[in-house]
Parts: C-alpha cells; sequence; structure tokens
C-alpha cells in the first residue's frame, strides 16, 4: 500500500498559508490535510471552506478535510464546493453516520470515518469507507503527545477495514512515532506541529516521510 505524509494546515503561519503549502507540496507532500473545528465537539474554532478554496489552486495536490464539527452532514457541501478531494466525519459527531457518509459521497468526496481515541472500533464494521482516521491525540489541540496504546488500535483498525482504504493517523505524528505507526498498518500520515513549527519545515518533512516509508 502507499503510504503518504499529509502535512496539516493547522499548525502553519496563516499569514504564509499558500508559501507554506507550496514548500512541502515541493518536498513531495500530495495530499494537504485541512482540520476543521467548530467550538463545540472541540473547544476550539478553526478555519472553515475559504481556506480550502484558498488552497484549491495549488497544483498537483489533493484536499483532505477533517470535520472536527457537530452534526457534519449540515457541512459537507460546502466544503465539497470549496474543492475538498476528501472529507471525514467523526462517528460521536453525529447520530447519522450512514446518512453523512453517504452525504459525502454524493457531493463527490472519497468518504472517511474519524473515532476518538476511546471510542469503541467496531462501528466501522457497520458501514464502508474509503480511508479511516484513527486519532492518535485527542483531538482539537495541535502539539500533543502521541497515545502508545493508539499502536494496537491502528492494527486493529487496520483488520477490521481490511486493504483497501487508506488508515490515517492524526496525532503526535513525527519522525518518532511515523515508522511504528506504518508497521501497524498506517498509510496516511497527518503532520502539522512536526513540520511547520520547526525551523525548515521541508526537512522536518523529509524526516517524517523517510521514518514512515512515504
Amino acid at each position: 500500500m502507499t503510504r503518504r505524509i499529509a502535512p496539516s494546515v493547522l499548525a502553519a503561519d496563516f499569514g504564509r498559508l499558500r508559501e507554506q503549502v507550496e514548500q512541502v507540496v515541493g518536498a513531495g507532500a500530495r495530499v494537504i490535510h485541512v482540520d476543521v473545528m467548530d467550538g463545540h465537539f472541540v473547544p476550539p474554532l478553526s478555519m472553515g471552506p475559504q481556506v480550502v478554496s484558498a488552497l484549491r489552486g495549488v497544483e498537483g495536490i489533493t484536499l483532505d478535510v477533517h470535520l472536527m464539527v457537530e452534526r457534519p452532514e449540515r457541512h459537507v457541501d460546502a466544503f465539497a464546493d470549496a474543492g475538498a478531494d476528501s472529507i471525514s466525519i467523526h462517528a460521536e459527531a453525529t447520530p447519522h453516520v450512514h446518512y453523512a457518509l453517504q452525504a459525502v459521497r454524493d457531493a463527490g468526496c472519497r468518504a472517511g470515518l474519524a473515532v476518538n481515541p476511546a471510542t469503541p472500533l467496531e462501528v466501522f464494521g457497520e458501514v464502508e469507507v474509503d480511508q479511516a482516521l484513527c486519532m492518535t491525540v485527542n483531538p482539537g489541540w495541535g502539539g500533543q503527545a502521541f497515545i502508545p496504546a493508539s499502536l494496537d488500535r491502528i492494527a486493529r483498525l487496520r483488520a477490521l477495514i481490511g486493504d483497501g482504504p487508506d488508515l490515517i493517523v492524526d496525532g503526535g505524528i513525527d519522525a518518532a512515532t511515523a515508522g511504528p505507526c506504518a508497521d501497524a498498518g498506517a498509510t496516511l500520515f497527518v503532520a502539522g506541529t512536526a513540520i511547520f513549527s520547526e525551523p525548515d519545515p521541508v526537512a522536518a518533512y523529509a524526516r517524517i516521510a523517510a521514518a514512515a516509508g512515504a
């Protein structure tokens, strides 16, 4: 399975957003991760569809949107219209998981399901997904330490979804944690602070990519 690094713009300098994205794209990044937070499902507020629109013009990338919002099915069309290629919704954020995933597909995007660290993985046995997102920290804040028990969850999640879908890991991903996550079955590695908070984001990206075998 192809492994890829997805730099998260949550940690980028918004005054230099496009410049920083183009830097990591030049280093080989082909997926850009956009974290969306509503101040309800998770305490912080973050970006909306306008950021997706602003990045849509960067050549050679796919935009992976992670909706950390309540009732995500209400926001799918706005992000799809802005240019999202894939959208992940949280199992904990809606009583209508199947409907929300279908709304993502109906909007023309790859459908992903995300789960928090303590959420049982059995929900993945009830739905079909194009990608599964395993939070490896509690969602909402960048710069948190990787939860070691996540490695077992990643392996169990890979067994549940099979070899087809991407398995995304998000939280505390850096050059030290990317390799063990890859060994457990992860294929898409979201890294924000470990890339954009470094003095040289391009070198930081390269270190994580090498560790993940991407």
